[in-house]
Parts: structure tokens; sequence; C-alpha cells
């Protein structure tokens, strides 16, 4: 069985950002869990793309898999993806490089220069080597982080569809476990998503597919969140990594230990049977 993987970084300019990311310098430890290292992207760099995602920072999963947006937030936007026609043809980078730490870690750095430098040379790279029809920012400091980008030369003169939709587990944040406020949150985020694809659909030229527009509901159907591609992870990655399921957590019997630790659990249907 032939499996399809992502390449990695082997061609310019990625090789060289990959090969000259900040550090803790730019990064401070008290906001960014740097200790666990960079994650760059998702998606195409061959020149394919049509679409650019922004997302705002990786967390348990996407530290494990090296890609960013493979859980639960880049599984719904897989979905979104799908009722565009994009199967394939999308790569994401996300504002921040690290995962954030601690509440406001990232608002803090919303405006953060030397942050935005090293963002916009990736956001650069992909635009300049792409034809990118539409850019979709995934919450407020994605928001920011590409409103920074069009004040440079090259964001300037960006002419493709933008446009700035709820973060797709914001329903999860904002609700803190109550049922009724998360049904609230969650119907408001769908009419934000809905607008945002009857804006996208026309602008997407040269979809994977050709589809009609399917709006959603008022809250997430079984089929809403869609597994990651295996052309998106790293060569030999196993198929629970990319699964709906989840399997990261942050554990510890304190904040210390937890931003240390992360437990990994591969799910029952991808063990071996006895």
């Amino acid at each position: 069985m032939a499996h399809e993987f992502d390449p990695g970084y082997c061609s310019q300019p990625f090789q060289d950002l990959v090969r000259d990311y900040p550090g803790d310098d730019v990064y401070p430890t008290k906001d960014f869990r740097t200790e666990w290292g960079p994650v760059f992207h998702r998606g195409r760099l061959d020149g394919t793309a049509r679409v650019l995602i922004l997302g705002q920072d990786p967390a348990q999963h996407e530290t494990i898999a090296r890609r960013i947006l493979v859980g639960e937030a880049g599984q719904r936007i897989q979905g979104f993806l799908a009722r565009l026609g994009i199967d394939r043809s999308y790569v994401m980078v996300n504002t921040f490089l690290y995962s954030v730490y601690g509440q406001g870690g990232g608002s803090r750095h919303r405006n953060d220069k030397s942050i935005a430098k090293y963002r916009n040379r990736w956001i650069d790279a992909i635009v300049s080597s792409n034809s990118i029809d539409a850019v979709i920012a995934l919450g407020q400091l994605a928001d920011g982080g590409w409103l920074t980008y069009t004040q440079t030369p090259v964001g300037a003169e960006f002419s493709g569809t933008y446009v700035h939709i709820t973060h797709p587990t914001e329903p999860e944040g904002s609700s803190r476990r109550d049922r009724s406020k998360y049904k609230a949150a969650m119907a408001a985020m769908l009419k934000n998503w809905n607008s945002a694809l009857r804006t996208l659909k026309p602008a997407i030229k040269r979809p994977d597919r050709v589809t009609d527009l399917r709006l959603y509901g008022t809250q997430l159907s079984s089929d809403d969140d869609v597994e990651i591609p295996e052309l998106d992870l790293p060569a030999g990655s196993p198929a629970w990594m990319r699964s709906l399921k989840n399997w990261a957590m942050r554990t510890g019997k304190d904040s210390v230990v937890k931003r240390a630790t992360i437990t990994v659990t591969i799910p029952s249907q991808f063990r071996p049977k006895k």
C-alpha cells in the first residue's frame, strides 16, 4: 500500500525559513512554550495552494505531530474547506510559532514587531510562490496578524479575497462547559462561517472539485469534522495522529508539571487486536 506524505522543507525559501527561526529571544518563555520547539505549517509548499489559512498557535496535538491545526480546530477547518471544494490546495501557518502559555500570553504579543517580521517572511514566501485566491484568518489574533502583513510592501499588493472567521474552538473556550452557552456560541460561530462561505465560494477560481455551496446548520453534525489528510503529515506518521479521536493531553499535578508533560494515548481502534 502506497502512502502519501508531506516531503517537508525541501525547497527555498522554506529551507532558509526553518533554519533561521526565532527562539526565546523573541518568544519569551513566560508567555510561550518554547521548550517544545516551533511548529511551522501544514499543507502545500509546492506552489499548488489556492487558500491560505492563518491560525493562532500550536497546541499539544500539533506539538507531537509537528504540523499545525491537526487537532479539533484543524478537523473543523478541514470540513470548512471541503465545503469550498478544497481538499488539498491549501497551506496553513500560525500567528505564533510556539504554543501560547498562560492567560493573555498571545494578546500581549499581538503587536510584537519581531514576531511579525518572521511571520511575514513566511506569508511572503507563500503568496509569492502560489496563486492564492483567498486568505482565511481564524480568530482575532490571526486577523491582527494578517492586517499587520497588509501594511508591508508585498502584503499591500495582495488582491485576493480575505475573510476573518470565528476561531473553530471559540464555543468551547467561551462557554466554560455551560451547555446552553455552548449551543448559543456554536450557532453564532456557524452563522459567521456561513457568511464567510458565501464570500469565499465565488472567489476560489480553481477548487480541487466543483461542489454546490452547502451551508452549516445551527450545530455541528457528525460529518462536519474531517480527518486530516495523510498527505499533510511527515512520512511514516501513524493514522491515529490524523484521526478524529483526541489522543494528546497536557497532564500533571500542577502548572509546572503540566507545562512539561504531554500524555499521548493511541485510540483503542488503532491498537493491535488480541
